[in-house]
């Protein structure tokens, strides 16, 4: 049986069946798709951090707020670039071939940047081995997610894609803190940053193997075409991606909030960097520089763990636009207390508010595109939020870059961060009021006509 033929809308959304996180692992597919996840992100979260100590934290380099954005938007870029190639490329190709291909080139592709921090080199050349690999990592992440309802029935959606998102950006902060441990180990020259660097291919090897295991077409798509030329695909999936999204106002609405969410994310992950950088003094056991980046990441990591276990139980209670509701005013007011008292305990209280708040959203969001989107347009509509939550980000990272003063304390763009949650929920309401006047006027238009 396809997941399109289980697709089941209305019982996802009125109120998801809880598995149980033993029977959800047992079941077979779903415990090697998150292994498959698991070491991707470990190796994600591994290069990321990596790279991030080779560039801004690596005294043999300096780095100014918009060094700090260039670096950034390297890592995100790629989502927006090749995010409308895999949307439409993963509604073609078997899955698992992604899977395992994507895998195997990332590994490549992530030793030889170890190889150009090794040799001191800077500027494009990094950047675009970077983009390289971040980019090819978009395609194992998009394939995980859309893969995700073959091997799940959409009554446990909510609550699978509860522990593979959440424990997957929780793995990924791991690989992070992995890289920060062994910064001091390797040495944190250029020579030391390519080790740590290498290590992070570790991760794709293993997800590489994993993937093997998958039987051909057992992740999708159900009715592969084709792709013919690319270029037209990608067009074709982008309009078709939105078109599909606009056809379902749960999940429009949940992307406006996101949208809301990545803005002001963008700007406070700027901040924070140049705040541990060069502002934050240390604070009894807590740390600055790198040490202190370190600190956020566990910090942030909580918040996703805290998320995962408030998100189920608030969706099965209130529902998801409810759910939503809660973690946007919730992210506001923490970045407008924040704005208030800029320290570093209340940073770090504010990344795990922020964390959890906006990881909330992101698995609303989630599981709105796996349950109400049909499967043959399901990695279109994830291109197309990729391409356009990373594209804000890189955006809003940029412009915290040109309006933040050096050292990054500006309780001024912390406010606008704490407003911008407030319009995505205004845009979020409208998109659902919408929607409830267009139900409400069908009958009578019905009677009127008949």
């Amino acid at each position: 049986m396809s997941s399109a033929q289980w697709a089941s809308q209305e019982a996802t959304e009125q109120a998801p069946v809880r598995l149980g996180l033993r029977r959800l692992l047992g079941t077979r597919g779903f415990r090697r798709l998150l292994a498959v996840r698991f070491s991707a992100q470990w190796g994600d979260g591994m290069f990321q951090a990596a790279l991030g100590g080779a560039v801004l934290f690596n005294p043999e380099r300096e780095a100014d707020p918009m060094a700090v954005a260039l670096g950034l938007a390297v890592l995100l870029l790629p989502y927006s670039l090749v995010g409308p190639f895999a949307g439409a490329l993963l509604d073609r190709w078997d899955r698992r071939r992604v899977l395992w291909m994507a895998n195997a080139l990332r590994a490549a592709l992530t030793l030889g940047v170890a190889g150009l921090v090794a040799a001191g080199v800077a500027g494009p050349a990094l950047y675009i081995g970077a983009l390289a690999v971040v980019g090819v990592t978009r395609f194992v992440l998009a394939g995980l997610s859309a893969a995700l309802p073959h091997v799940v029935v959409p009554q446990h959606l909510v609550e699978a894609n509860v522990v593979a998102a959440t424990a997957g950006a929780a793995v990924a902060a791991l690989g992070g803190a992995c890289a920060i441990a062994l910064r001091p180990v390797f040495g944190t020259g250029n020579l030391g940053s390519a080790g740590v660097t290498a290590v992070a291919a570790v991760g794709a090897l293993a997800a590489l193997l994993i993937a093997a295991g998958f039987r051909r077409g057992r992740l999708g798509p159900d009715n592969p075409a084709e792709p013919g030329r690319v270029i037209v695909a990608v067009a074709r999936g982008l309009v078709g991606g939105a078109r599909a999204t606009a056809a379902s106002p749960s999940v429009a609405s949940s992307f406006l909030a996101l949208v809301a969410h990545r803005l002001a994310f963008g700007v406070c992950t700027l901040l924070m960097l140049l705040l541990f950088r060069h502002t934050f003094a240390a604070h009894g056991v807590l740390r600055t520089g790198m040490a202190g980046i370190g600190e956020v990441v566990v910090i942030a990591a909580a918040g996703l763990g805290a998320a995962a276990m408030v998100t189920p139980w608030l969706a099965h209670r209130v529902g998801r636009a409810n759910t939503i509701r809660i973690a946007a005013v919730v992210a506001a007011v923490s970045q407008f207390s924040l704005s208030q008292m800029i320290t570093l305990p209340t940073a770090l209280i504010g990344a795990f508010l922020l964390t959890g708040a906006g990881q909330v959203i992101k698995l609303c969001a989630d599981s709105a595109v796996q349950s109400d989107v049909a499967d043959d347009a399901r990695g279109r509509v994830f291109a197309l939020y990729d391409a356009i939550f990373n594209i804000g980000y890189v955006a809003a990272v940029a412009a915290a870059a040109l309006l933040s003063p050096p050292h990054g304390h500006s309780p001024l763009l912390l406010m606008l961060a704490a407003l911008t949650y407030l319009i995505g929920l205004a845009g979020h309401e409208l998109m659902l009021m919408r929607d409830k006047v267009t139900r409400a006027r069908r009958p009578l238009l019905t009677s009127h006509l008949g």
